[in-house]
């Protein structure tokens, strides 16, 4: 018994000897090479702290917006998927952690009988016949009536299972980070839709109130018709500008309409009216907003970290591969009964079997499989590695395109409000010297062509600016958690 029992205890000391050793390369975090500070105007060069952290219920303020992305975070699609996702992710995870511990199995019960004919090299097992003579064609060989227990462990020598589960847990993260990556753009999608809505709502007002001057100036028009001092064509050309502002209202009621089925779409809702909240102004708080650093970019915004748990995962994966590539050792055992007539299975002791083995494998050649395995998860390593710079790459160019837009919004807007005041101011005098003999119709309704224009855009600019403001929100990792 002891000459049997020292290999395995050499065995064990080897494991444990072994079990200190690991291959492939711990992971490091790329060089992002990220600037000192984003490229903006310098009215934001100044600002402390980031945008990222403020909570998104603390940053919009209109409360049917705050309710929409609520129906959204709870009943979107994606997030609703992402979350599975994640818990998927959880049971792979939880499969690799127990990687690390022995395989058991019980066989309750096994019967396994063997027949062979005189030409086989062998006789039949005596016990079976106890001494009667045995067919010669089909006489039974072999016999076994089994009941054990079976135990088998593999021994992580070189981080092979330890390699698995860290894969396992970076992808876990990165469904998560996911998750979050969904969250941020969902909120930004909807807030985004939300301010095209009031957009539209504000743009229909503009063409109805256009839509009465033009009737108030046509009804003038009218008069000084009858009066002869104008020909028909003055008022065919104010009938003109008339229906030019008015065919834009069905336009804007289609578009609102159509806004409102895609916003509820994104909220998991079929299509209904939405109910609004406040204008085009004083909806986001302006106050929160600042730029913190690019470092703290890559900390807090879900998609760069996703990636980069990617890329954990990708690493993890080579070395698993590579550690394929090197011996394993599986320690394993058996405890049962074993009889070869049924009316002895459970005799015991004389039924008792028990068992101990281990094996040291080495892989010799396998067609160049496990070396092209490795050499491809290298290639996937590389891929993660630059799929991580380029989402960097594309965060920091995309805050600093938000505050340029930010900035330049700026100076549109009050170029914008200067024109819709000089627009009013241009058509109420036109019509004054209009009815005063001094101006033409055609200077009349080229005054309430131009404020028409004039106040589509600036309704237009502000919603650019909101979106902008929205846009930077998302782009420093803003809207992913409820609590800081």
């Amino acid at each position: 018994m002891k000459y049997i029992s020292y290999p395995f205890f050499y065995l064990l000391a080897l494991c444990s000897l072994l079990s200190a050793c690991h291959v492939g390369k711990r992971y490091v975090a790329p060089d992002y090479h990220l600037p000192d500070q984003y490229r903006m105007d310098a009215e934001y060069k100044d600002s402390v702290g980031t945008l990222a952290y403020v909570n998104w219920r603390e940053f919009f303020r209109d409360s049917s917006l705050i309710n929409l992305i609520d129906a959204g975070l709870a009943n979107n699609y994606d997030m609703r998927s992402a979350l599975l996702t994640i818990q998927i992710a959880n049971r792979q995870l939880s499969q690799a952690k127990a990687g690390f511990f022995p395989e058991v199995e019980a066989r309750l019960a096994g019967v396994n009988q063997q027949w062979r004919s005189s030409e086989f090299y062998s006789s039949p097992a005596s016990k079976i016949y106890d001494g009667k003579e045995a067919n010669k064609d089909l006489f039974r060989y072999q016999s076994q009536y089994y009941t054990d227990i079976n135990v088998s462990w593999e021994i992580d020598i070189w981080g092979k299972i330890s390699s698995q589960k860290e894969q396992s847990l970076a992808t876990f993260l990165a469904s998560s980070e996911a998750r979050n990556a969904i969250q941020t753009r969902l909120i930004a999608n909807i807030a985004k839709g939300y301010f095209n809505l009031l957009k539209l709502d504000a743009q229909i007002e503009v063409a109805k109130r256009n839509v009465q001057l033009n009737d108030s100036t046509l009804n003038m028009i009218k008069l000084q018709f009858d009066a002869g001092e104008i020909t028909s064509l003055a008022m065919q050309q104010t009938e003109s500008q008339r229906l030019i502002a008015a065919s834009l209202v069905p336009q804007l009621e289609q578009q609102i309409q159509i806004q409102e089925n895609a916003l509820l779409e994104l909220t998991g809702r079929m299509p209904a009216n939405i109910k609004r909240g406040k204008r085009l102004s004083n909806l986001i708080n302006e106050s929160k907003i600042s730029p913190g650093s690019p470092l703290s970019l890559i900390r807090n915004r879900p998609d760069v970290r996703e990636s980069e748990f990617k890329l954990i995962a990708a690493n993890a994966q080579m070395n698993n591969r590579e550690a394929l590539r090197y011996p394993s050792l599986t320690l394993g055992g058996a405890f049962g009964v074993n009889a070869m007539m049924p009316e002895n299975w459970f005799n015991i002791p004389g039924a008792l079997l028990g068992s101990a083995l281990g094996n040291l494998t080495m892989p010799i050649f396998k067609n160049r499989k496990l070396k092209t395995a490795y050499e491809v998860a290298k290639l996937e390593r590389e891929k993660a590695e630059i799929a991580l710079q380029q989402t960097v790459l594309r965060s920091v160019n995309e805050v600093s395109n938000s505050f340029t837009s930010l900035a330049k919004q700026k100076e549109q807007l009050v170029l914008a409000e200067a024109r819709v005041a000089n627009a009013h101011l241009a058509v109420k005098n036109a019509i004054l010297l209009f009815k005063s003999g001094f101006a033409t119709y055609l200077e009349v309704i080229t005054a309430q062509s131009n404020a028409l224009t004039s106040e589509m855009n600036l309704v237009s600019i502000k919603q650019a600016q909101l979106e902008s403001f929205v846009e930077l929100y998302r782009s420093l990792g803003g809207g992913w958690s409820v609590t800081r």
